[in-house]
């Protein structure tokens, strides 16, 4: 769900087709899923997702540099996080502010 005001600038098109060109990336679109249940090191994300390590923080790189991810460092090791909130109840959300929008990716429970 997009809500938006009568008057969009050219600004603000252009955040949001960046946004939505990064959530159109299989891999991130993954990342976010599984950053939406808690906090992971690339470690953690790369044997989740059978991927190598330059790969993952590759992408790890873009979504942090775009502030929808951001990290904390622990010792040696760091966690990324969303910075978009999640919800849990009887479906995951995703949410994200992009300046004057909320854009949120909702999750729905398949039957069986």
């Amino acid at each position: 769900m997009i809500t938006r005001e009568p008057e969009v600038s050219e600004r603000d098109l252009e955040q949001l087709c960046t946004f939505f060109r990064l959530l159109s990336d299989k891999t991130r679109l993954n990342i976010l899923f599984r950053l939406a249940g808690g906090e992971r090191n690339v470690t953690a994300l790369c044997d989740e997702m059978s991927l190598p390590q330059p790969t993952v923080s590759h992408h790890l790189s873009l979504l942090r540099m775009s502030n929808i991810v951001g990290n904390r460092r622990n010792g040696k090791q760091v966690f990324y996080a969303l910075n978009g909130r999640s919800e849990s109840n009887e479906q995951s959300v995703l949410a994200f502010n992009v300046e004057r929008y909320s854009v949120k990716v909702v999750v729905e429970e398949r039957p069986g």
